[in-house]
């Protein structure tokens, strides 16, 4: 089965993360992060032969929502942190997707966190609550979706999708924008999900 599997590409990789973008979006805003297997299909139809007719065999990857995250797992948070750093794949999964709602701020706004960060410096978990707040207070935010992908041995994707304002056409389609190094420790701690264990 093994010389079946796909090579894993940018292309494989960029229309999985579609599906996800589109079935994510589908439930609107608000949601808490979500985390997806990816399988290569042809593994998962050889496994489980009674999914053929749901399975998109066009697609060399099928994504696989897991569990909800615990309830303190926000995102960005450092008990998100903590549940990437204890998470760990079997072989089968080629790879993974965490999809998690941030704010996003402009440069102008650098001055107003350093302004709340300062003070608490010392604690690095009141640092990081005064951060989140102040993000989440400023009145130039705006809330937007991360997707950060990677295929194991392969390549990797981060996208952010802005949630869209009242100003903006109803009917257009969902822009994903990509932008030089976008947290590039995320995309590490989900690669580290995918190394082999002392099991493997």
């Amino acid at each position: 089965m093994s010389e079946h599997l796909p090579v894993p590409s940018e292309e494989g990789l960029r229309r999985c993360v579609g599906e996800i973008v589109d079935f994510v979006d589908a439930d609107g805003w608000g949601r808490p992060p979500v985390m997806f297997a990816l399988v290569p299909t042809v593994l998962l139809a050889a496994e489980e032969p009674s999914l053929g007719d749901q399975l998109d065999q066009g697609s060399e990857y099928t994504p696989i929502e897991q569990d909800a995250f615990p309830d303190d797992v926000e995102g960005g948070s450092p008990a998100l942190d903590e549940f990437l750093a204890t998470t760990s794949w079997p072989p089968s999964v080629a790879g993974c997707v965490l999809v998690q709602e941030i704010v996003v701020l402009p440069p102008s706004a650098e001055t107003d966190l350093d302004d709340a960060l300062v003070p608490r410096l010392a604690d690095a978990h009141a640092a990081d609550e005064a951060a989140r707040h102040a993000a989440h207070s400023h009145p130039e935010r705006r809330d937007a979706r991360l997707i950060a992908a990677v295929l194991r041995d392969g390549p990797s994707q981060c996208l952010l999708q802005l949630r869209p304002t009242d100003d903006d056409d109803p009917f257009a389609g969902i822009e994903l924008r990509t932008y030089e190094n976008v947290a590039p420790n995320l995309v590490a701690a989900l690669y580290a999900t995918l190394e082999p264990g002392d099991d493997d």
